[in-house]
This record gives C-alpha cells, structure tokens and sequence, in this order.
C-alpha cells in the first residue's frame, strides 16, 4: 500500500508588529501641526520651569528681607536693649548719689528707662512678624519675665536712693535685690529672648540653603527647556524652508528670537535672584546677626566690669564672666584675664582670631567694610587697657581710684572707651545692614514684572507660530 505523502507545512510569516513610523505623520500637513504641537509643549515646560524659579527666588527674599530676617535682628535689638538695662541698673547703683564722675546717676536711669522703651518695640515688633504659636508664646514669656525684672530693679534703685550711698558698693540689701535682678536677666529672660533669634536664625539658614539651591537648579532647568524650545522651532522652519522652497518664514523666525531672548533674559534674572539672595544672606543678615551678638555680649562683659567693682562678693565670678564674653566677642588663646589683655594688645593684624569679630575678619567685598572693622579692633584694645588698668588699681587697694577709672569723663576713661567701641562697632553694623537693605531691594526688583511678562511672551511666541504655520495649512485645503 502506497504510503500518502503529505505536503510539508507551510512556513507561516511572522507578523509584523507595528513599529514608530507607523505613527508618525505621513503628510507634510500633519507634520506641520506635530511640530508646532512639540513647540508648543516646549514652550509650556519653559515657562513652567521660568515660574517655579521665579517662585522660589520670591520666597526666599521674602524669608530672608521681609519675615524671619528681620525678625531676628528685631530680636537681635532687643537682646542688647535687655543686656544694657541691666548695665545701666549696675551703673546706677554704683555711682550712687556722687557727683563729678563724668556719669551721673540720672544719666544711667534715663538710659535704663530708654532701654526699657526699645525693649519693649522690638517685642512688639518680634509678636507682629512671629508667624508660629510657640514664636508668640515666647515673646509673652519675655514680657512677664522682665515685668518681674523691672518690679526688683525698682525695688533696689528705691531702697539705694533712700540710703543716699557714695560711689562704690551699695548696702547689703541693695546687693541681695540686684543680685535677685541680674540673675532673673542671666538665666530668664535672656535665654527667652535668644529663643526667639534661634528658631527665626535657623528658619533663614534653611531657607537659604533650600531656596537657593532651588534656584540655580531652575535656571539649568530653564535654559535645558528654553533651548529645546529653540531648536524645534529652528526644526519647523527647516522643514518649512524645504517643504514650500521658502528662504525665511518671519513669523518663525520672530518666535524664535523672542524664545531664545526670554531664555537667555530669565537665566539672567534667576543668576541674578541667587546673587542677591547670596548678598542678603552672607554679606547682610549674617554679618549683622553676627555683630549684633558681638555688641550684646560686649555690652554684657562691659556690665559685668561694673559688677565687678559694685559687688566685691562675687568679684572672682564677674572678672571669669568678663574673660568668657570677651573671648566669645574676639577669641585669643590665653589662660587668665591678664594673659587675655596682653594677648589683645599684641595683635596687630585682623587675622588669627576667632570669636565674633573673628568671623567678620574673613568678610570681604562690603564697601566700607574694610577700615569700619579696623576701627572696631582699635577701639577694643583701648577698652581691654582700660579693664586691666581698673582690675590693677582693685589688686592695689585703689578702689575709689578704679570706680573713676570706670566711669569718669577724662581720656582713658573705661566708659567713654567702650562707648567709642560701640559706635564704631555700630557703625560697621550699619554698613551690613546696608548691604542687607540693597540685596532685598533689588532681589524684590528683579521679579518685579514677571507674573505678567510670562504670559505675555508665552502668548506672543503661540501666536507667531499660527501665524507662521497657519498659512503652509492653508494650501491643503
């Protein structure tokens, strides 16, 4: 039997699966709207990325130049208005009902009570721009505390009034009352301030950082898409040049002068926006952040110069309390106060220090800055002569001679000293508060116009493209 044979199997042809060309336009007319459709995306994702820049550059000034910042140089005010109170208080006590010291009792109270009133504005000032819960409840911690403060202080400067003292330690029960006052200032009420310079200082730093970071990446981000938005719009006036033997479509070529005009113009701005943010932050609010604890704590130290002759008691704790605000204001290796004020008077450059006045040493590019800092070194080592001059005449038994050392109105005097100290040092503060100033203004400038200029090039680079395209369509029809 003859075996049927049997076809061999037809060899089926794989099917084919659809590829990207399948989807690509095939005429020229849909081409055309592909392209313009690219353009169009592009042109979207430019401004978006332009907005979300500008936006973060708004919000960092607005941190850094108009909420937390000055905020916290409000707090920063406020810190020396309550340390001087309390010098001013000790001052007060210690010249008594003597006369001829250059200082006069009513002129330490009218201080005092100037203090007071400053105080009391930049707690205002501090509960207006607080912006969390907590900020406001600190602010009314501060009020009850130095409410507390000034119902002691009160009591002292009545009792010591009363006793009619001369020049030098008051009574007993004066020294209870103010030791009862400066401490409740030390451990209560300005640590409660310093609070509300911590979290705003921290709020700044972070915002910074975030911000200007945010910044500088939107501006790759802006020139990335920009430039993607030049080149399709270059690809469709090709294709357009080709397609329809054309030299130039003006239309097009306008849209993409405006497009590479915007791009190059807001990577400008934004390079801008993080120059100023960088100028508000480091050459201002740090520098007078900084400065302003210099001079609060100076101001402390100089107080505690006072304390060391009106409280004889507490003599050694006022001098080691003087040496650690001091190192904290300009940092110089040394064993003892005497060792300190040597060290101060050898140093000859503004290098090789640490401490407040340290960190501003390494500040450059502020005008004026430069010879304002020198000042401040001058006028401090005359100060620093000065407190070992009074701490000399102590160790020698001259005690009446060390208390006119301090405040007396001839050349040399301690308190005229450290009142030239602090101009100069005010004087410098002013010069980065300037800076501070400028940077915000011209950050707040440069973004003046943008929530409308946006939209109007972006509508301005859509309408040129229909009207370069629409007539190319228009020959299909």
């Amino acid at each position: 039997m003859t075996a049927v044979q049997q076809a061999p199997p037809t060899r089926q042809e794989p099917r084919r699966r659809p590829g990207p060309r399948r989807f690509a336009p095939r005429t020229a007319a849909a081409r055309i709207r592909a392209l313009a459709a690219l353009v169009v995306v592009a042109l979207a994702a430019t401004l978006a990325a332009m907005w979300i820049a500008v936006s973060d550059a708004r919000h960092g000034m607005r941190v850094i130049g108009h909420d937390a910042g000055p905020q916290v140089v409000a707090t920063s005010d406020l810190y020396f208005q309550l340390t001087d109170m309390d010098a001013q208080l000790a001052t007060a006590l210690l010249i008594g009902g003597s006369q001829g010291l250059g200082v006069t009792r009513d002129q330490a109270l009218a201080r005092y009570d100037e203090d007071r009133a400053k105080a009391a504005a930049a707690l205002l000032q501090a509960a207006k721009l607080a912006d969390e819960p907590s900020e406001a409840a600190t602010a009314q911690a501060v009020v009850m505390a130095l409410g507390s403060y000034e119902r002691i202080a009160g009591q002292a400067l009545l009792l010591d009034r009363q006793a009619g003292h001369t020049a030098g330690p008051p009574s007993s029960r004066v020294l209870d009352l103010y030791r009862q006052a400066t401490d409740l200032m030390k451990l209560d009420v300005l640590p409660k301030a310093y609070n509300l310079t911590l979290d705003d200082g921290t709020l700044v730093r972070h915002t910074y950082e975030d911000e200007r970071a945010a910044v500088r990446n939107g501006i790759v981000a802006v020139v990335v898409t920009g430039l993607l938005l030049v080149a399709l719009l270059v690809v469709l006036q090709v294709f357009l040049t080709r397609r329809f033997r054309r030299v130039l479509n003006p239309a097009l070529a306008l849209a993409t002068l405006v497009a590479l005009a915007l791009t190059g113009t807001a990577a400008a701005v934004l390079s801008g926006q993080a120059a100023d943010l960088r100028r508000a932050k480091v050459d201002g609010f740090d520098s007078v952040l900084a400065l302003s604890r210099a001079r609060a704590i100076g101001n402390s130290a100089n107080a505690d110069q006072t304390r060391f002759l009106l409280d004889p008691e507490r003599a050694d704790t006022y001098e080691q309390q003087f040496m650690t605000k001091a190192q904290s204001v300009l940092y110089l290796k040394a064993g003892n106060l005497a060792a300190y004020n040597q060290a101060v008077q050898r140093q000859a450059a503004r290098t090789g220090f640490l401490g407040f006045l340290g960190a501003e040493a390494a500040r450059r590019g502020v005008p004026g800055q430069e010879a304002a800092f020198g000042s401040v070194l001058t006028t401090y080592k005359a100060y620093q002569a000065d407190d070992r001059r009074i701490r000399d005449l102590v160790t020698a038994g001259r005690r009446d001679e060390a208390v006119r050392a301090r405040l007396g109105a001839a050349a040399g005097a301690s308190s005229g000293d450290f009142a030239t100290y602090d101009r100069a040092l005010v004087k410098l503060i002013g010069i980065h508060r300037a800076a501070f100033d400028d940077a915000v203004r011209d950050g707040d400038g440069g973004t003046r116009h943008w929530d409308a200029g946006l939209p109007v090039a972006g509508l301005v680079i859509v309408a040129l493209v229909l009207a370069g395209v629409r007539p190319r369509l228009a020959e299909y029809r």
